[in-house]
């Protein structure tokens, strides 16, 4: 890797994130042990709340503007027959999106979380990646650089998803790009392809690690030689919320491959993200695994547009509830723990 070049200043941003507030993580975990309830009783919802506290910087978090982020992008691979829908749904889900018709609408109604949508070129697919590179590294900078500017001044917790049709593909091949192993390991069925697309999908990951091969070192490369706008988007989000002190949650397979380049680049990268699910689709418990992160929620889901990561967000809410009104032991009257 080199600091010059295109990628530079995202290196340097990267270089610069901050670490988390332990001062404030201390004084939930002060608070929560005067809780009417057994120390830990809760479970992982009191680490939630202190990881909240410990990444926004208050020692009372918050959860007043939760926003979902969803990303939509369109990719050149779909032309190698790697999905059961055309590309005619990107434009199809983005005006489902803005009607409230889409399945993360209803959840994030049903939080009352905000949630915004951002179209990424979405009638000018990427490059096809088994011929040549997604976009070029200027390119790629620009849209992590859109990514960041979406974290909105006063957003408290962020959850990022993503809509684009062979992005699961997509994701794949920057897997396979930085972990190794088979391609067949990586490949899923996405959005329900049958027996003969998933070996379409294979051969595709497989001509793009092939036509690339000699590139792959760098993981920003490989997110501008293989990746789409939408991840590309997300990993800017991601980043951009870490030097906000905005927590972030993170939604399934598509997303955590944004996730995975920031990784890959810095394994402390990740430290404000939780994951909010775990997928049904292709290795996603194997990414997390190497990611080192515990998904909150396990419900076989692989609709992706940020719907995982949005339930998860509802659990957050749910735990700091219990930790800013339950009543401590001196205020309901309630005798602590004896320990005759």
């Amino acid at each position: 890797m080199t600091d010059a070049g295109p990628f530079a200043d995202i290196r340097g941003l990267i270089a610069s994130m901050p670490g988390p507030d332990r001062e404030a993580a201390s004084a939930v975990a002060e608070r929560e042990a005067r809780l009417t309830k057994p120390a830990g009783a809760l479970g992982r919802l009191e680490h939630l709340v202190a990881w909240l506290g410990a990444w926004q910087g208050k020692p009372s978090p918050t959860l007043d503007r939760p926003l979902v982020c969803v990303f939509a992008g369109s990719h050149g691979v779909t032309a190698r027959g790697v999905s059961a829908f055309p590309d005619a749904v990107n434009r199809q889900m983005l005006d489902n999106f803005a009607a409230g018709g889409a399945a993360i609408n209803q959840i994030c109604a049903a939080y009352g979380l905000g949630f915004k949508v951002f179209d990424l070129a979405i009638d000018l697919p990427t490059g096809d990646i088994t011929v040549g590179p997604a976009f070029d590294e200027k390119a790629c900078v620009a849209t992590m650089a859109f990514g960041m500017e979406a974290v909105a001044a006063g957003t408290d917790c962020l959850a990022v998803g993503e809509m684009g049709i062979g992005n699961t593909t997509v994701a794949a091949a920057i897997y396979a790009a930085l972990y190794g192993g088979e391609a067949r390991h990586w490949v899923g069925r996405g959005t329900g392809v049958d027996d003969a697309g998933i070996a379409r999908k294979i051969a595709a990951v497989e001509a793009a690690l092939a036509h690339h091969a000699g590139h792959l070192d760098d993981p920003l490369e490989i997110l501008s030689r293989l990746g789409g706008r939408e991840i590309a988007a997300m990993a800017g989000a991601i980043l951009a919320a870490r030097l906000q002190r905005v927590p972030v949650i993170l939604d399934g397979y598509v997303a955590t491959a944004a996730a995975a380049i920031l990784h890959a680049v810095d394994p402390a990268a990740l430290d404000h993200c939780l994951a909010g699910h775990v997928s049904a689709e292709g290795a996603h418990a194997d990414v997390l695994e190497r990611l080192g992160l515990v998904p909150l929620l396990a419900l076989g889901m692989r609709l992706g547009e940020g719907s995982g990561a949005a339930l998860a967000m509802g659990l957050l809410k749910a735990a700091l509830a219990c930790h800013r009104d339950m009543a401590t032991f001196e205020q309901a009257g309630v005798s602590g723990r004896s320990d005759a």
